[in-house]
């Protein structure tokens, strides 16, 4: 099945305590290049999701947004700064016992001096933080994916329309070929009879000069490559494994026998045929620049 390069998906979910958003947008690329945009906080899960997005996207310029929002809070720890508490304690004491002073040393008064009491995050366990944003990014290709098949069918159906109009204009041009090299010849014949007038015309001579004319104009060789060329198209879009890149190369040949033929041709019918099988080449180019 052919599929777009273009698409847009979106997974949201929340995990152990943090809603988690994961957006992936695509546009056309000759290879795959992909961006991740993730918090500061959460770079290590980039590589992991790098990795899944090569497992599912061959090509296409594409953008991974991930949000997250821890829902529960930060989970902090809060312990107590020994020395330094010892250290304000027994300054305390001192002014106390030196100045006769009431003693009022308290919890609360300890608590307020700096670094007493620290206050540090939980250190997080990254193997499964970057399991959760994966498993999340999986819902949004998910999504994406969908979405490129669709519009990827709508690219075969328009590409198979195509194919099917430059097969009838080159049927028309293989009727056409044989009888351009008669009329060739009953022209030849009359005008060599004009030229001659009571001179007899030797028939072997129109024969010469009608094998002559009918080599140069033979275009069954490139109509034959041509059908065979069409029959691949038709192979490449119905695998269902990426083939833009193919289909690129393959389009590079339909245009050379294309030329080749027009070059050949000098009857003005088959010229029409021509230029409309170019046409068709054409946009068939145009839609292959969106298939991955």
């Amino acid at each position: 099945m052919v599929k777009s390069m273009t698409g847009y998906g979106r997974g949201e979910a929340v995990l152990n305590g943090r809603s988690i958003t994961v957006e992936v947008r695509s546009v056309n690329n000759r290879y795959l290049d992909c961006s991740v945009k993730v918090p500061r906080l959460y770079i290590f899960a980039e590589d992991a999701i790098k990795s899944r997005v090569q497992n599912s996207i061959s090509r296409g310029k594409v953008d991974v947004f991930v949000t997250l929002d821890n829902t529960q809070g930060d989970q902090v720890e809060v312990s107590v700064n020994q020395s330094v508490a010892d250290g304000y304690y027994n300054a305390l004491t001192a002014l106390r016992d030196r100045y006769g002073l009431r003693d009022d040393i308290s919890v609360s008064l300890l608590s307020r001096f700096q670094d007493v009491l620290l206050v540090e995050k939980s250190q997080e366990d990254v193997e499964a933080v970057a399991q959760d944003i994966c498993t999340v990014l999986d819902t949004a290709l998910a999504d994406f994916t969908s979405m490129r098949q669709r519009e990827g069918e709508k690219l075969a159906e328009d590409i198979r329309s195509r194919a099917a109009t430059i097969t009838t204009l080159l049927e028309k041009v293989e009727k056409r070929s044989p009888q351009t090299v008669s009329e060739y010849r009953a022209k030849l014949e009359n005008r060599m009879r004009e030229v001659l007038e009571n001179t007899q015309i030797e028939e072997s001579r129109i024969l010469t000069e009608a094998a002559i004319f009918a080599d140069k104009v033979a275009v069954d060789e490139e109509t034959v490559r041509l059908h065979s060329h069409l029959g691949q198209l038709e192979e490449m879009i119905s695998s269902g494994v990426p083939v833009g890149r193919k289909l690129d190369f393959l389009i590079q040949e339909f245009n050379r026998e294309a030329n080749i033929i027009g070059s050949k041709c000098t009857d003005l019918e088959i010229a029409r045929h021509v230029v409309d099988i170019k046409a068709e080449i054409e946009k068939i180019r145009e839609q292959v620049q969106n298939v991955e």
